[in-house]
């Protein structure tokens, strides 16, 4: 049994391999080299790949250059996989197009996904057939308007939409969650907007494996809500057990983010480890002859794929799906197979099939939990041997949560930045109680999958999801143990990794050297820190944020930053989330709360600004002129007689308004700025 990485893990030849692969998407995803250059380097990787092995067996002293020629063909693997499954780079793809975005078109689609609807659409990932007469592919985001639909579409529905399809465009504020890239890495480069009355329903519906997962899936729910099964845990329910997350309250989720036991909503390891076992110990009364070996083998693997195509193969239960088939076969081969290159061989072949995968956060998060819980738990638990089962039980519990913890610390805090504190005695908790609520409700999905769904079973799922939840509240109550808008990046993100594990090995193997090791890494992660705080110190900027309702303006010197904003703004500062996102992403601290005046000078420059009154002293001579709250003046005698050298409009001004001011700016050649188009704009 592997207790520990070691060395041999780095020099099995998949390691390395997997590494140039990854190192080769990467370039492929960040760079975007050109196709023919990319298959060019293919092939000559391929060529020299060929001639250095057979070159190798006549002389073993060149073995290193073979060697070399194997992890160059990897790369090169690496970089035309991500271009192969990159749409956009398919000629058929709707991007190509040049009218795309300058006009409304007739776009023929078909549902795919139904996502978790916003506050005022509906959403679904649609797949593209056809735009005006001609053939197309892509996926795109359909929102639909709820006022305008009675009811959800069918996934495999065809549908013709008249409309304008908008391109995904970056954040509009500093520092925030960037959804365009995020779409983008999910091959969505364009959305649509609709009522009902755009839409021609067709009366072809696709059937493929999307539709009948998703008939079974909705055949499942509907059994349960004829037992009266309550609204609020059976969503919980479904997402638990089939990993769909779309009709969970926000209320819900946030008590599961603060408790750090959002990972059980969706369908993982956990989950899927749990159904290998369940089948597993159903199976026991086969013989373990070679054909009752490789029956059970079949019949595992069909439960496992089966339930993952149920639960919408999504990036985790793919994941773990095919992490958990490699298993089953090691264990049917019955060969003691070291985990970690278990591990390296689902990671490529998932990549293989999807590379974008890579780049997905829940993947990150899942296979750095494994690998740390792979390394580290043994060590940890090898520091206190119980001898009472119960103890030692709760104790292996708190060593595999600890180990995971410690693994995904960084990318948690770097992507989420917050630490739930209390992680611990959620996991202490809940995982005894969850392997309860997980073989009652695979039970009762497989029930309703058979429309035959005893009462009180549901009830049983229905009562123990209801304490779930109360539990998790009361964990998730206690918010003075949740650490929030932490002030992270990706250099500290490096640099706190390259600490955990240097202090993971000494841990493993205490010497002189692996000591030293660990202080040159506390050395590195502080000077990462200190520099990241004097290159902020030695900044200064001043920013005009794009915010609809009330003007928004910080001026940052160093990490202090001085808040301009209106009074019912500036009394809600610090849960305002584009200033918090702001403050986070510079590692700053609000310093100062102004209102909004007439005029604030930045580095020898007046910036004047206007709000719905229009008021100005007429013989200033403003460097930038900021418009906020539509305010009615005549434009062109304004600049005229100011003669500014830029003019701005933030979010707050009507759009029309901004339409005629972009103009007038356009005549007389002052540069126009409207943060609702280009974002928010920075003086630095």
């Amino acid at each position: 049994m592997c207790t520990f990485i070691n060395m041999k893990v780095l020099q099995f030849p998949l390691a390395r391999i997997t590494i140039g692969f990854l190192a080769g998407i990467l370039v492929g995803y960040y760079f975007k080299p050109d196709v023919a250059f990319a298959f060019s380097t293919l092939f000559i990787a391929t060529c020299v790949f060929v001639f250095t092995y057979f070159w190798s067996k006549r002389n073993a002293i060149l073995t290193l250059y073979y060697g070399l020629a194997t992890y160059f063909l990897a790369f090169s693997i690496g970089t035309s996989t991500q271009i192969i499954h990159t749409d956009s780079y398919q000629e058929s793809n709707y991007i190509h197009q040049k009218t795309i975005f300058e006009k409304p078109h007739l776009v023929s689609v078909t549902i795919r996904e139904k996502l978790r609807s916003s506050a005022y659409n509906d959403r679904y990932i649609v797949l593209v057939k056809k735009i005006d007469d001609s053939v197309n592919t892509g996926r795109m985001l359909l929102n639909i308007r709820k006022d305008s639909l009675n009811h959800p579409f069918e996934i495999g529905t065809s549908l013709q939409i008249d409309t304008n399809l908008y391109q995904n465009r970056p954040s509009k504020n500093p520092n925030q969650f960037d959804y365009g890239k995020y779409l983008e890495g999910k091959q969505i480069y364009a959305q649509l907007y609709a009522d009902v009355s755009n839409i021609k329903i067709g009366s072809f519906i696709e059937k493929d494996v999307w539709y009948y997962t998703s008939k079974l899936r909705t055949k499942i729910i509907r059994n349960l809500e004829e037992t009266h099964f309550n609204k609020t845990e059976l969503n919980v329910a479904i997402a638990l057990i089939l990993g769909q997350q779309q009709d969970i309250s926000p209320e819900i989720i946030r008590d599961y983010q603060f408790a750090g036991a959002v990972h059980i909503l969706s369908v993982s390891g956990l989950h899927i480890g749990f159904i290998l076992l369940f089948v597993t110990l159903l199976l026991k009364p086969f013989p373990n002859t070679r054909r009752g070996s490789f029956i059970k083998l079949i019949i595992i693997l069909l439960s496992l794929f089966s339930f993952g195509l149920i639960a919408g193969l999504a990036p985790s239960v793919l994941r773990s799906v095919t992490m958990f088939s490699f298993v089953a076969i090691g264990m049917y081969l019955r060969r003691s197979t070291n985990i970690f290159h278990t591990l390296l061989v689902s990671m490529l072949l998932i990549l293989l099939v999807q590379p974008s995968f890579l780049f997905d956060v829940g993947f990150q998060l899942s296979y750095v939990a494994l690998f740390f819980i792979l390394w580290l738990q043994p060590l940890l638990a090898q520091l206190w041997k119980p001898k009472n089962t119960i103890i030692n039980y709760f104790w292996e519990i708190l060593t595999v949560s600890f180990a995971a913890q410690i693994g995904t610390l960084p990318l948690s805090i770097y992507y989420f930045h917050q630490f739930p504190g209390l992680f611990f005695v959620t996991n202490l908790v809940i995982i005894p109680f969850l392997s309860v609520i997980m073989a009652l409700g695979v039970l009762v999905m497989v029930l309703a999958a058979l429309d035959f769904v005893p009462v009180f079973l549901a009830k049983s799922l229905e009562w123990s999801i209801y304490i779930l939840n109360k539990i998790i509240n009361s964990i998730a109550s206690l918010e003075q143990f949740i650490f929030r808008d932490i002030s992270f990046n990706w250099q500290l993100l490096l640099s706190l990794y390259l600490l955990i594990i240097a202090t993971i090995i000494w841990f493993k193997k205490p010497n002189f050297n692996r000591l030293a090791f660990v202080l040159i890494t506390v050395i590195i992660f502080q000077i990462t820190y200190f520099q990241t705080h004097w290159t902020i110190r030695n900044q200064s900027e001043l920013i005009i944020f794009n915010s609809k309702k009330n003007t928004l303006i910080a001026e940052r010197n160093g990490a202090n930053i001085t808040l301009y904003a209106c009074d019912s703004l500036l009394e809600i500062a610090n849960k305002n989330q584009t200033f918090t996102s702001y403050l986070m992403g510079n590692f700053s601290n609000l310093k100062t709360k102004k209102r909004i005046q007439n005029l604030i000078y930045f580095k020898g420059k007046k910036i004047l600004i206007l709000d719905s009154l229009g008021v100005y002293p007429t013989a200033i001579r403003p460097d930038i002129v900021v418009f906020t709250q539509s305010p009615k003046i005549n434009l062109e005698r304004f600049l005229q007689t100011s003669k500014p050298k830029m003019v701005i409009a933030d979010a707050s001004n009507y759009r029309n308004i901004q339409k005629l001011w972009k103009a007038t700016c356009l005549k007389e050649k002052i540069p126009f700025h409207a943060t609702g188009e280009k974002g928010f704009y920075s003086l630095e």
